[in-house]
């Protein structure tokens, strides 16, 4: 999460009227003998955490109770930054390494609506959140399948974005070696958004003239392919032969589209972009008559130009699809 920790804020007194009760990952709420055990104690009470956006109690809604219990009038507060949904987040780790355990049923209730609100988080990142196995999670964001907003990839613990098809970032490697034969596969891994060893890997099977896809991941993306594919629609009766149904995916070059966009064709530097890549479209017999303008003693360093550009055009194009993300 990109936010201020509340750990690491001064601490201030606000009245216990200024705040709203927490949006807890306590199902059954506050424990009330716990309450009372807090209030009974002759000393200051632990600051709690406030979403400073919304002043919802983030974490402490035991020691809130307990300070209205006995009558005071503040309590000490440290704020969170951040979303609401950061701020669950917050909340459930904080009831996993402090104070009132959650129960099982509490944290499988925070896992899916974490699942919801952070579908671009790992399984295993989630269940570092709540204190469950990834392997749990994981089954919960299948019976949460449909409801859930789809993502091509996932924020693991370590912070690194990861393809959920392993097959389209071996693909990308690939044309990045075909381009720039001599890159590092540390240059390769982070342009690709693949491990160093899987960049090995793709590099290997390319040597050996095999698939840099492997076998088990080309049907395991045909499986998903299967099961996200809608079912067919019948064709009506009026419909004229040859004429496609409504939702398939569309043939047509993307360029003349593209031209037709006002946002790009009124702006500077999107008319650079359509010029720049219909100068990349030609081919057929454009591209015959400038293989052979190039001389003989030429031909190593335009080539070795024309990877440079198809790298420089890969990374843009990788860039988009990640920020599509």
């Amino acid at each position: 999460m990109t936010v201020t920790e509340p750990e690491h804020q001064l601490t201030a007194l606000l009245p216990l009227d200024a705040l709203l009760t927490a949006d807890s990952p306590r199902t059954a709420g506050e424990d009330p003998q716990h309450v009372r055990s807090l209030a009974r104690l002759d000393v200051p009470l632990p600051p709690i955490v406030v979403h400073r956006a919304t002043m919802r109690v983030v974490d402490g809604m035991h020691r809130l109770r307990a300070a209205r219990l006995r009558g005071d009038e503040r309590i000490a507060v440290r704020f969170f930054e951040g979303t609401a949904e950061d701020a669950f987040v917050y909340a459930v780790r904080a009831n996993n390494q402090h104070g009132t355990p959650l129960t099982q049923a509490d944290r499988s209730s925070a896992a899916e609506r974490i699942i919801r609100s952070h579908p671009q988080w790992s399984d295993r990142l989630i269940a570092s959140a709540v204190g469950l196995a990834a392997s749990t999670v994981a089954s919960l964001r299948r019976r949460a399948a449909g409801r859930v907003g789809q993502v091509t990839a996932r924020t693991g613990r370590d912070g690194r974005v990861r393809p959920l098809n392993a097959a389209e970032g071996r693909r990308r490697a690939c044309a990045l070696i075909a381009a720039r034969p001599q890159a590092s596969l540390r240059e390769i891994a982070d342009v690709a958004g693949i491990a160093v060893g899987t960049a090995r890997d793709v590099r290997m099977r390319l040597r050996k003239g095999q698939d840099p896809v492997p076998k088990k991941l080309r049907d395991d993306e045909m499986r998903q392919r299967a099961a996200t594919q809608p079912a067919p629609v019948p064709a009506p009766a009026d419909r004229p032969e040859g004429v496609p149904p409504a939702g398939t995916p569309s043939t047509e070059p993307p360029l003349p589209k593209l031209r037709k966009d006002p946002s790009l064709r009124f702006s500077e530097s999107g008319r650079t972009l359509l010029q720049l890549l219909s100068v990349h479209a030609m081919g057929g017999e454009r591209w015959r008559r400038l293989l052979e303008s190039v001389p003989a003693h030429r031909r190593t360093t335009v080539a070795q130009a024309a990877r440079h550009c198809a790298e420089s055009w890969l990374r843009f194009a990788i860039e988009l699809e990640r920020r599509s993300v």
